[in-house]
C-alpha cells in the first residue's frame, strides 16, 4: 500500500464522515440557534431548555435521513472492502 493510497482512503473517509454527520450537526445547530434567540428575547436562562428540542430534532433528522445515511456508509464500506485485495497486492 503506497502513501497516496493511504491519503486517498483517509480523504474519502473524512468526506463520508462529514456527509453522515452533516445533517445531524446542522439540525442541532439550527435548533440551538433558535432556542438561544428565544432565550435572549424572553430572558429565560434555563440550560435544560435546549436539550429536549435538540433531541427531538435529531430524532426527526435520523428518521428521515437514516436510510440514506446507512446506504452511504454501507456503500463506502463495500467499496473499501472491494479495494482490499488491490491494496494488499500493490504493497
Amino acid at each position: 500500500m503506497t502513501d497516496t493510497q493511504v491519503i486517498h482512503i483517509a480523504t474519502e473517509t473524512m468526506v463520508v464522515a462529514a456527509k453522515l454527520a452533516g445533517p445531524i450537526l446542522l439540525a442541532s445547530l439550527g435548533i440551538g440557534l433558535l432556542i438561544s434567540i428565544f432565550q435572549s428575547v424572553t430572558q429565560l436562562q434555563d440550560f435544560s431548555l435546549t436539550f429536549v428540542p435538540k433531541l427531538l430534532g435529531i430524532a426527526v433528522v435520523v428518521a428521515f435521513a437514516g436510510h440514506w445515511m446507512i446506504l452511504t456508509f454501507v456503500g463506502y464500506v463495500n467499496n473499501l472492502f472491494g479495494q482490499l485485495p488491490h491494496l494488499i497486492n500493490s504493497g
